[in-house]
Parts: structure tokens; sequence; C-alpha cells
């Protein structure tokens, strides 16, 4: 079995996990249960477009999902009726577009001014100043708060 690029160095290199990809996968396998975190794709075949979107949509939500195809009327429909973390090869390597999952995988934005908002926590602080016209408007009403509604209610 080959492993990866430069095989026959593959076993100077014991903590590299070279790409692979898995064929015959079925649902009760835990690789497609579990969310992947390393260089492996497992394929799922399937007849047309509307049965790869039928399988997405029946699993919780995916972190990411990757379209391979052309710019068509298949990739619209994969975009408009799934719901998932960015759909892109490289949206890690984007320091400018948003990185997170939806669901299960992970609520969050990271990267750019949204990773800057998600990991905020702005206090917002109100210091009323010395004149507060709003006092007027607290309980017990005086006669400048009857005189105030009495010139806004004419």
């Amino acid at each position: 079995m080959e492993v990866g690029h430069r095989p026959d160095e593959a076993t100077r290199r014991p903590h590299t996990l070279a790409p692979t990809v898995v064929l015959g996968v079925t649902d009760d396998m835990r690789i497609a249960r579990e969310e992947i975190f390393g260089p492996i794709l497992p394929i799922f075949p399937y007849r047309d477009i509307d049965d790869a979107i039928n399988y997405v949509n029946a699993r919780p939500r995916p972190l990411a999902l990757y379209y391979f195809g052309n710019d068509d009327p298949d990739q619209r429909k994969v975009l408009d009726r799934t719901t998932s973390g960015n759909v892109t090869i490289m949206h890690v390597a984007q320091d400018d577009l948003p990185f997170g999952g939806v669901g299960a995988s992970g609520m969050g934005k990271y990267h750019g001014i949204e990773g800057f908002r998600t990991l905020s926590h702005p206090k917002g602080i109100l210091v009323q100043g010395r004149w507060n016209a709003t006092r007027l408007l607290y309980a017990p009403f005086g006669k400048r708060a009857e005189a105030l509604l009495d010139f806004f209610l004419r």
C-alpha cells in the first residue's frame, strides 16, 4: 500500500496522516456519523444531485459542505436547498471569510470582523449627564411634566 506523497519515506513520518479516500462507506460506520478532523474523505455514492441533497438534509448540519462541480444549476440547488457551514474548499485559509458551523457542528464565525464580533463581548455603558430631561417623566409627576405633556399633546 502506498502512503501519500513519497511513500518510501512514510516510516520516517510517524505523526503524519496521508490524505485518504475511503470507499464503500455505509451509514453505520463511525466515519459516517462523526465529524472528521483530518485529511480523510469518505465517498458516498448517489444517483443524482437530489439524492445527494436529501442525504445531507436527513442528517445533522455539516460544519462545511464541499461541492465539486461547475457553476451550474446543480451548484445552485446545493446552495439553495442545504444548510451548512461554509461551502468552499479553502474557507479556513481565507482570513476575511467567516469560518464556523451551524447546529451540532458548532455555532460561530471566526476570522475577519465576524471573528472579532464572535469572540468579543461588548458592554454598553450609559452615564447620565447632570442635566437629564428624562427625570421630568419619572413619577411623581410635577408641574413641569404636566406642562411638557400639554405642549406635546396639543
